[in-house]
């Protein structure tokens, strides 16, 4: 600009901010916002909004007047566009905040009126906020200051949103503002970010001031503990971090949490249940609803206790007496589990009055209090079996423990199933979440499948021998696995800490993977009673764990194969070959499924096949196209498409799938697709009863059973596929014709390639669709399609066609030979085709008429209905007809056009069209008159001479119409 950057501010700061809202993050219908924390970043929306925010920072950081706009426009979208997403405002704010914590001090007004909208907002959004704007907290009083009051008011407010609000802003504050001693977490999942922050030069007087500020917090959460569930939930989900982050306030959360378990707690040593669960639940008229949620305290003590042991353990040296004030506490609780576990035992499901012969129906008030009693006992006895796992330390007596834990939970379960299954819930199939945390469930798998060690044998024998138990910590590995997919972050300590998520994913991963392996399915299968086999989850469980680390952790691909490796466990990270080892997992599934194929009838597993060839759909994005191992891997599909006769309609679409999707990798799928189609022909016949397909399988995937609709709707959508880039490819077509630019040799050698390639991918798929069309389709979803194919096949044609006589128009050049022959093919191989296909079409809809019409004459009311869907369905599926008709009629329109510019007479090629509302079929003509003439000659032997007289006067009859029209 002339005038300076001035001038351009204010357009660059607008440009940002369209930029962002244009393209933001989408809310789907119904649902949560996608999170675009991973993956999407590759795609163009999500980089045009990146785009307006590195703007926006740029701007804010060297041009400070401006500063106060931007933070401001930020702040008031946050507040105002609370119902869609708003994550990409919120890191814009957190990287302005991380940038300029002190600037921002000079703007802090804004940042405190946005905090008296805390309560209005989502808790999601309220807690990005906070995380966002916490460097600031740390050096201004007066933000912090009027935070506080903000939250200590919403504490008290009538809405369930503002409590939890003003609890998720105090857990945060005691997250990050340290006390004095508090180990350093190194380990925490979330940097503060602030250079300017993380010296805290302050903290000489800090760390007093900010003992008593969160002494002053843990007041205030003191009183959320006498709220509602919802909130209470949120605390016991906080202290954990809280404790990790801040370990001098150990002794007062731990005190909290002994004063809220002891409210539930009955200590005499005999009664049972050890838990007054009538006591965490609430009647407000006639509903009945949690007001405790017990097992969530019970999982927050268990956890809060197993960090502390390992805390106190690792500052030994610390002052004697401050652990004995601590240790009274610690004692406390051991007792109390302890306790807890031996009762939980002995008790029955009737001590719980939860027996078979309970209502657990969601529509009466009874049903509702068994069910959140049931879901509380399920809870506290997966609470307790990693508690007692954990402090078992392999003893056999705390083993046999877990497992009578686990009975109760089992017993507890199966009657919610059956329960919920009469009753027809949609909550039927579901499990309920579980308790166990994903290091625990790392750890349990480890030790039930891989761990050989002597001195474990005996213990470990115990949890082996249950089938159901070893079943149970699959399912919760594949619960955990799903969760981590869904939402990147799984419930229990780390669940947020990505680096340990993706440790205990690789653990998990090497498990499931050796048990796959070892012991097949069929094995396992002989001997099981019910439910899914072991085997059977491992593989679900492997195909979610490959899914979600391409999605989540993309970037650590080569760590995580690295890890499933045990052969090549010493390898450096930097020279992991990713396409070698995603190539040696992928022979692994190979072989199971080749085991599949060629097990007898009665052992094949459809659902273990589906899943093995999505495994191997989704390893093979691993390997590099151009490498030797995709090649081997492609050639090895295509085999297993030839020689296996899969009648499995799923199982036949998961491998067709895969295999197209490899070939268009390697090269263009045409010739493909011709095979295939030519199998369809030969298997479902020909449209002519009278023609005999002559019988050439290549594919033993194409059977009766599997050609139509299945394959034939699979050949079609990639068919599409293919127009759809030789449409693209005639469009850089005239893009390079319209070129004028002084590289005419190169640009005309690449002209040639590029019309071979467009004129041989239409010659090929011309012959796909001349097999098609000639194949005795059953009506349906099949013949739809292949009519809107071809009309979108002539659509392509035509603009080719198009395209040569803008060429003509522009340059002298005489059309090339291919075409003409492409051409040539299309008269000769598919419109006549078409033709004849479509009279196939319509006579198979007037036999289904003329059916349905006779069944209206014989008026049965059940059956009206029935005429009208077939009525609807025929004219819906004849709807492409006359759109296919046009498509072809135009096509010959401008190859007429074409003909006159090149002096080529295209038309040769093409006969006459036949296919009207109004038509004569010749042939049938033909026959019909013979007919006619045969039964004249036998009933009028003598009466020659007049027939021939009629004879003359039909074929005159044009005549006199065109005498009348002049």
């Amino acid at each position: 600009s002339a005038f300076g950057w001035d001038h351009v501010t204010q357009g660059l700061v607008d440009l940002g901010f369209s930029l962002m809202e244009s393209y933001e993050p989408k809310k789907p219908f119904g649902g949560k916002a996608a999170d675009t924390t991973y993956g999407l970043s590759k795609m163009p929306a999500q980089q045009a909004c990146r785009l307006g925010a590195s703007i926006l920072l740029e701007t804010f950081k060297v041009h400070e007047p401006i500063r106060s706009d931007i933070l401001e426009q930020v702040l008031n979208r946050v507040l105002t566009k609370a119902a869609s997403p708003v994550s990409h405002f919120i890191d814009l704010l957190s990287s302005i905040v991380v940038s300029a914590p002190l600037v921002l001090q000079t703007s802090s007004s804004k940042v405190t009126e946005t905090f008296d909208n805390l309560s209005f907002l989502p808790i999601d959004t309220v807690q990005g906020l906070l995380r966002a704007v916490q460097p600031l907290l740390k050096v201004s009083m007066s933000v912090r200051d009027s935070l506080i009051l903000v939250l200590q008011k919403a504490i008290f407010s009538r809405q369930l949103d503002a409590r939890k609000a003003a609890v998720a802003g105090f857990l945060l504050l005691l997250r990050n503002f340290k006390v004095l001693g508090s180990l350093s977490s190194s380990q925490c999942s979330q940097a503060i970010g602030a250079t300017q922050v993380q010296a805290d030069v302050h903290a000489c007087y800090n760390s007093a001031a900010n003992e008593a500020f969160c002494l002053e917090i843990l007041g205030s959460l003191r009183r959320c503990l006498s709220q509602q569930a919802d909130v209470r939930l949120m605390l016991y989900e906080g202290f954990y971090d809280v404790l990790r982050r801040n370990s001098q306030l150990a002794s007062s959360i731990m005190e909290m949490l002994l004063s809220q378990i002891k409210q539930y707690y009955l200590p005499q040593p005999d009664l049972l249940p050890p838990l007054k669960l009538e006591g965490c639940i609430m009647a407000h008229g006639d509903q009945i609803f949690l007001q405790e949620p017990l097992a969530h305290l019970l999982c927050c003590i268990q956890h809060c206790l197993a960090w502390y042991k390992s805390a106190v353990r690792l500052c030994q040296g610390a002052e004697d007496d401050e652990e004995e004030e601590d240790v009274g506490f610690e004692q406390n609780f051991e007792e109390m589990l302890e306790s807890v576990t031996r009762r939980m035992i002995k008790s029955e499901l009737e001590d719980f009055e939860l027996d078979k012969s309970a209502d657990f129906s969601l529509s009466s008030g009874v049903g509702i209090k068994n069910n959140i009693y049931a879901l509380q006992v399920m809870g506290i006895c997966e609470v307790l079996i990693e508690y007692n796992f954990n402090t078992g330390n392999f003893s056999k007596n705390k083993f046999e423990d877990v497992l009578g834990l686990f009975t109760c939970y089992n017993k507890l379960s199966e009657i919610l199933k059956e329960k919920a299954g009469k009753n027809k819930s949609p909550l039927g199939n579901k499990t309920a979440r579980s308790f166990l945390s994903m290091g625990f469930v790392s750890t349990l798998l480890t030790a039930l499948f891989r761990d050989n060690a002597q001195s474990h044998e005996e213990s470990l024998a115990v949890l082996r021998s249950s089938m159901e138990f070893l079943r149970y910590a699959v399912s919760v590995a594949l619960q955990k696995v799903q969760q981590l997919e869904e939402s990147g972050q799984t419930d229990g300590p780390d669940g947020q800490n990505p680096e340990k998520m993706f440790q205990n994913l690789c653990k998990i991963t090497e498990v499931l993977l050796w048990r796959y392996t070892s012991i097949p399915t069929v094995v396992e299968e002989s001997g099981k009673k019910k439910g899914k086999s072991i085997s059977l989850l491992c593989l679900e469980g492997l195909l979610r764990i490959f899914n979600t680390v391409q999605q989540r952790y993309a970037a650590r691909i080569p760590q995580f194969l690295q890890a499933l490796d045990i052969t090549d466990g010493d390898a450096e990270e930097t020279d992991i070959n990713v396409t070698e080892k995603a190539a040696f997992q992928i022979r692994q599934f190979q072989r199971s499924l080749v085991n599949q194929f060629s097990s007898a009838e009665d052992d094949f597993n459809s659902r273990e096949t589906q899943l093995l060839i999505t495994v191997l759909s989704t390893l093979s994005k691993l390997l590099d196209p151009a490498s030797q191992q995709f090649l081997q891997f492609l050639t090895w599909t295509v085999k297993v498409c030839k020689e296996n006769a899969l009648e499995d309609i799923s199982c036949c679409k998961g491998l067709l799938s895969l295999l197209f999707s490899l070939h268009a990798l390697y090269k263009s799928p045409v010739s493909l697709l011709r095979e295939l189609a030519q199998d369809i022909h030969a298997c479902l016949g020909d449209i002519d009863q009278d023609i005999e397909v002559e019988s050439r399988l290549h594919f033993a995937i194409v059977n009766a059973k599997t050609a139509a609709p299945t394959v034939c709707l699979l050949i079609l959508g990639q068919a599409d596929k293919v127009l759809e880039e030789v449409d693209w490819l005639i469009k850089k077509l005239a893009s390079l014709g319209s070129d004028t630019s002084e590289n005419s040799s190169q640009a005309s050698n690449q002209t040639q390639a590029l019309e071979k390639g467009v004129i041989l991918q239409l010659g090929t798929l011309l012959t796909v669709y001349h097999e098609l069309v000639q194949t005795a389709l059953p009506a349906g979803s099949c013949v739809d399609t292949l009519l809107r194919s071809l009309s979108k096949t002539y659509a392509i044609l035509t603009y080719l066609i198009k395209h040569y006589i803008q060429a003509c128009r522009s340059t002298s050049n005489t059309i090339p030979g291919r075409l003409e022959k492409l051409v040539k093919l299309s008269g000769s191989h598919l419109t006549p085709q078409c033709y004849s296909f479509i009279t196939y079409v319509q006579n198979i809809h007037s036999d289904s008429l003329s059916f349905a019409e006779e069944k209206k004459k014989k008026k049965k009311e059940d059956e009206v209905a029935a005429v009208s869907t077939v009525m609807a369905k025929v004219l819906r599926e004849t709807k492409p007809i006359p759109n296919l008709i046009f498509a072809v009629e135009q096509y010959e329109k401008f190859l007429i056009h074409l003909s006159k510019k090149s002096k080529v007479n295209l038309m040769q090629y093409m006969k006459l069209s036949t296919s009207r509302d109004f038509r004569i079929n010749a042939s049938m003509l033909d026959s019909a008159l013979q007919e006619h003439n045969a039964e004249d000659a036998e009933n009028e032997p003598d009466n020659d001479q007049s027939s021939a007289v009629e004879q003359t006067d039909e074929s005159q009859e044009p005549k006199k119409k065109r005498r009348r029209k002049k």
